[in-house]
């Protein structure tokens, strides 16, 4: 479930900002901000089955005087998407054990 720090804090929500049962649930991170998601689950949120997702804002693309510069750093945003993709098919994986 998805819920407000109160709520996550509490490890309880009547009325949780968004809950998926059926196993194959995809929730989007589309906002920067804290994003809290907690068990269901009688008892798991206790025992540690709670996560807090921070999403970051998007930089900015920086500005170059030379062309060398801007290959380097483009070699490192395809090594941040690769680690992006890497981690949203870890959080899915994380969400399908736990939720």
């Amino acid at each position: 479930m998805v819920v407000t720090k109160d709520e996550y804090e509490k490890c309880h929500s009547t009325h949780p900002i968004f809950f998926s049962n059926n196993g194959v649930t995809v929730f989007t991170l589309d906002l920067p901000g804290l994003f809290y998601f907690i068990s269901g689950v009688s008892g798991h949120c206790e025992r540690g089955q709670k996560m807090i997702i921070k999403v970051l804002e998007p930089a900015s693309p920086p500005q170059y005087a030379d062309q060398n510069e801007q290959k380097n750093d483009d070699a490192i945003a395809m090594a941040a998407i690769n680690s992006a993709t890497l981690m949203s098919c870890i959080m899915s994986f994380v969400v399908v054990l736990f939720f």
